[in-house]
């Protein structure tokens, strides 16, 4: 479904992203793991049309999207929750929502949409005409996620989702990606909570100033990858 080819990305003099290549495909959960500044945000950024590749290509059903507007990337499928969520907070629950889904042509589809999110996110229907502003930290992921969820995303992207949660909080977060992975959404999740992240994943991939330094099964990733040495910026250490 996704395809990133040796990517390489500039934040002007500065080089954020070093010939990264990785893969989604349809129904899979793939995380990007690694520090802060090892390039997984921008990743994404490249995906969504945000930061334009200097060189390499991505592919999205076998079509080149780089280079496209966030609005025709969206329009194809692909939607992005960004770290730190992004909700409009003084917007109610439902106008939220409804930005969530301006993409979509039938009124049928939004509403089905609706009532999904409302069994996904009970919460989000209590909270429905209050402003996004006053819901929990907790909520407002929800919120921003039920937003990316509204497009009817073919491949929904996740930056950093538990960042700044309190810990029962980030439990309800990788639950509730599990959930949507079980429902056969096709997630590429950008963490730095590791040992979550492997629980749940299908595939991921380990990055290192703006490198892919190791990817695979959580499995493979354990028992071979340098994971110790990359979070703590130590090379050779054992990655068990």
């Amino acid at each position: 479904m996704l395809e990133l080819n040796s990517i390489h990305a500039r934040y002007g003099a500065i080089t954020a992203l070093r010939g990264v290549s990785i893969n989604v495909s349809q129904g899979e959960l793939v995380a990007l793991l690694g520090l802060n500044g090892a390039g997984k945000s921008t990743t994404l950024g490249c995906i969504a049309g945000v930061l334009k590749p200097w060189q390499g290509d991505i592919l999205f059903d076998g079509a080149s999207i780089a280079g496209k507007s966030p609005e025709q990337i969206a329009r194809l499928g692909i939607s992005l929750v960004p770290e730190g969520r992004d909700i409009f907070s003084s917007l109610t629950v439902d106008e939220n929502l409804r930005l969530g889904g301006y993409i979509l042509k039938e009124k049928a589809e939004y509403h089905r949409n609706l009532d999904e999110i409302f069994e996904l996110f009970p919460v989000l229907k209590e909270r429905f005409q209050q402003p996004g502003g006053t819901l929990s930290g907790g909520e407002q992921q929800q919120l921003a996620i039920a937003r990316a969820l509204m497009s009817s995303p073919r491949l929904l992207m996740l930056d950093e989702p538990s960042l700044g949660l309190a810990p029962a909080l980030v439990d309800q977060i990788f639950e509730l990606i599990d959930r949507l992975h079980q429902r056969g959404v096709t997630i590429l999740l950008v963490e730095q909570n590791v040992d979550r992240s492997l629980e749940i994943v299908d595939r991921a991939y380990l990055m290192n100033t703006g490198r892919i330094e190791s990817q695979g099964t959580p499995q493979q990733l354990r028992t071979h990858a340098d994971i110790e040495g990359i979070y703590m910026g130590v090379k050779g250490q054992s990655g068990k």
